[in-house]
């Protein structure tokens, strides 16, 4: 018996295996693919999912990490569950720079090297992590009266849960390995129904209330103290294209919010626009230009404004 053979049933298997062969050589050839190697092209999700909860614990081992574990232990559960994480993690990041490499025609990119530097700079950031977590969970506690302490927070709340992982997943994209962040980002997009982009760039104190249907595009740059309610979105308005119709990459393209903002539930704004400091963004408002420090912008005053006419001072 031929071990490399699929399985007789009655569901005609032998066709459909071939045929999806034969799709997939056709796709491969089509973009020039080969997988020179015989094994996997792009990082696991499975894997990915894995490493996550495996650093969720190291970073809060008494609420994220496991049921049994008591505080005299808690280094050593923290140094043997991160050597676990981040020799796994060094095999995603080395999966995706081949990836790279190969997409790129580069043979001689220096992929393990270049891996090592990542994780070893992503291990370091972690303190930084931590620190930034702790801000963000005193926030989601102090910006809902609902809560009752800083652990039901980071135990329940979905916006922390978002925040967590796009912490992690921005400082991953920041050192080069972007598809690994973006897994990471869709992972935290499907358990919490929060979508951040890894690239967006959120400051300290940032608080997602409620949360669902919020969206947070890749150019997004947001301060500090900011609160979002749920199906916020901070995306873009347009977006330019080459000659040749594609779409043009990595331009400039969501929203600014500056510091100790608040955007209200089912807020839309849209295009790099700016919402000055301290201002104050009503629900199921529709905005796609700056407004000035200091803000309230209500639906009424966004329906009633001339669409191409500057905002009267004060808005």
């Amino acid at each position: 018996m031929n071990p490399n053979a699929a399985p007789q049933s009655r569901w005609n298997l032998d066709e459909v295996v071939t045929g999806l062969r034969q799709q997939r050589e056709r796709w491969r050839e089509a973009r020039q693919r080969s997988l020179d190697s015989g094994s996997r092209e792009v990082p696991a999700r499975q894997q990915v999912q894995a490493i996550m909860d495996a650093l969720c614990g190291a970073l809060f081992p008494m609420r994220l990490g496991p049921p049994d574990l008591r505080q005299d232990s808690e280094d050593y559960y923290v140094g043997h569950t991160l050597d676990t994480a981040l020799n796994a993690l060094h095999g995603q990041v080395q999966l995706e720079l081949s990836y790279a490499a190969r997409l790129g025609n580069d043979a001689h990119a220096d992929v393990a090297g270049r891996a090592q530097a990542i994780v070893r700079a992503f291990a370091g950031y972690l303190p930084e992590a931590r620190s930034l977590l702790d801000s963000d969970v005193e926030a989601a506690y102090l910006g809902d009266p609902a809560a009752r302490s800083v652990d039901e927070v980071l135990v329940c709340y979905p916006g922390v849960m978002a925040v967590i992982y796009h912490r992690l997943a921005h400082q991953l994209y920041r050192l080069g390995v972007p598809l690994l962040a973006r897994i990471i980002a869709e992972l935290s997009h499907s358990a919490t129904g929060i979508d951040i982009h890894p690239g967006a760039s959120i400051g300290r104190r940032f608080f997602i209330d409620h949360g669902t249907g919020v969206v947070i595009g890749e150019t997004a740059v947001i301060g500090e103290r900011v609160r979002l309610y749920q199906a916020v979105t901070l995306g873009a308005k347009r977006f330019e294209s080459a000659d040749d119709g594609s779409l043009v990459k990595g331009q400039p393209r969501h929203p600014i919010v500056e510091d100790d903002v608040v955007i209200y539930a089912g807020a839309t704004i849209l295009g790099r626009v700016t919402i000055g400091k301290g201002s104050s963004i009503g629900g199921n408002v529709w905005l796609t230009r700056s407004v000035p420090p200091g803000s309230n912008i209500t639906q009424a005053q966004s329906e009633h404004h001339a669409p191409n006419a500057p905002l009267p001072a004060g808005f």
